[in-house]
């Protein structure tokens, strides 16, 4: 069975002197510590501040506070390719779904995008407050699923905002139902990378439009803000946005996978 894991915003565990000590963990956390019904003895997975990975025992609890020791500190792995979703603003609960189901595959960083077509409209204010939310989903989701990192979420940005974040990026797939449907995402992928495996912290993008999809002039722009970028089509069938969001990252990230192990032969 794997074990539940934690994160740290502020502890280095590294520098904690005692045999034993107490897991600053954030309230919720701690809250969710208590209902799991961590007994000592237990171990738990703990990412801390310095994003190094340690299996920690639990020894006891001073409140709500777990004290524990370390049992093991993991190798940090070396930083590999990741995955970004461009995802179109969404309504109702869409959003929710896509970022915890595409967390739960692996996916780095999330960046909603309102669109031409998004029927949600969110000022600054409710933008900064679903961000928040998303975040606490992301969180909840790589712990249950046991992720190396919690995925950054970034608040609602605009086209020219999100374009000038794919700039870099090592492969930019828009994906958009009118693609031709020859324009695979592994083709596409396999043209961005060269041919091989993507290098160490490698930004694969994915881009999927809202209900209604992408327009011409957004599918334009996108296309235009890095010389990596392609159009792809996800297959003949219309994918609600919600699908596509957690299917196209899907694909990806096996490319990936299957590229790094063809590639350490």
């Amino acid at each position: 069975m794997s074990l539940q894991h934690f994160y740290l915003d502020e502890q280095v565990l590294a520098d904690e002197v005692g045999e034993s000590f107490p897991l600053r963990l954030a309230a919720d956390d701690a809250k969710h510590a208590r209902v799991l019904r961590l007994a000592p003895g237990e171990r738990i997975a703990v990412v801390d501040a310095a994003q190094d990975y340690f299996a920690c025992e639990i020894v006891s609890f001073d409140g709500e506070v777990p004290l524990v020791r370390i049992a093991q500190r993991f190798e940090r792995a070396d930083a590999g390719p990741s995955v970004t979703l461009v995802q179109g603003l969404a309504k109702g609960d869409k959003m929710e779904t896509v970022i915890r189901h595409a967390t739960e595959l692996g996916v780095a960083a999330f960046v909603p995008l309102a669109c031409e077509r998004s029927i949600v409209r969110l000022d600054a204010r409710k933008g900064a407050a679903k961000a928040e939310r998303w975040r606490a989903i992301a969180k909840s989701a790589a712990m249950q699923s046991g992720q190396p990192a919690v995925p950054e979420v970034r608040e609602p940005a605009g086209l020219g905002e999100t374009c000038a974040l794919l700039e870099t990026a090592a492969a930019v797939l828009v994906c958009w139902e009118e693609a031709p449907s020859a324009s695979r995402l592994d083709v596409a992928l396999d043209r961005a990378l060269g041919g091989g495996p993507a290098a160490q912290g490698a930004r694969v993008v994915v881009v999927v439009g809202p209900e209604g999809g992408l327009t011409e002039r957004e599918v334009e722009v996108l296309s235009a803000c890095n010389p990596r970028a392609a159009l792809v089509s996800l297959g003949p069938s219309i994918l609600r946005t919600e699908t596509a969001g957690i299917v196209a990252p899907a694909l990806v990230l096996y490319e990936l996978e299957r590229r790094a192990r063809a590639g350490a032969r």
